[in-house]
């Protein structure tokens, strides 16, 4: 059970959803919030009734988790982007500021190994050499010839 160290507000009722009311908020389905927690990307309290409450501070989590699912970022991505942003309570500015450095790497990283491949595959595509010997995307430095002779991708 998620809890509030000391030094923190104590939050109101009004500081916890229903997992309808997040799911209604974020149009992240309730299958899928259950998904992300049991995954550990966000948190939620068990209430009297033994249902899931979730702190208002988890909208910004489940956000962040549909713009990266939307462009293709890995869950576990985000779970390493996310380690240092505290669960328990709403995180500070420097806690979300150091989350961003670190995800704004790992996207840049991505984004020049997409342009590689974007390179590599139009160069490919464009010439038409069929070249084993030549071909940098399938066959770098004609490490194939090492098989022996023949179709080797077959």
């Amino acid at each position: 059970m998620t809890t509030y160290r000391s030094g923190d507000a104590r939050p109101t009722a009004d500081d916890w959803l229903s997992i309808g009311e997040v799911s209604a908020r974020t149009g992240a389905a309730v299958s899928a919030l259950r998904f992300y927690e049991e995954f550990g990307l966000i948190a939620s309290q068990r209430d009297g009734r033994n249902q899931r409450r979730y702190p208002r501070h988890m909208l910004r989590r489940i956000a962040l988790i549909s713009v990266a699912k939307r462009i293709g970022i890995p869950l576990q991505d985000l779970l390493e982007a996310f380690a240092d942003v505290p669960l328990d309570r709403p995180p500070s500015h420097q806690e979300w500021q150091r989350a961003s450095r670190g995800w704004k790497r790992r996207l840049e990283e991505r984004r020049q190994t997409i342009e590689r491949l974007e390179s590599e595959l139009t160069g490919c595509i464009g010439c038409g050499c069929l070249s084993m010997k030549a071909c940098a995307l399938l066959n770098p430095g004609d490490s194939l010839a090492d098989d022996g002779a023949g179709p080797r991708r077959l």
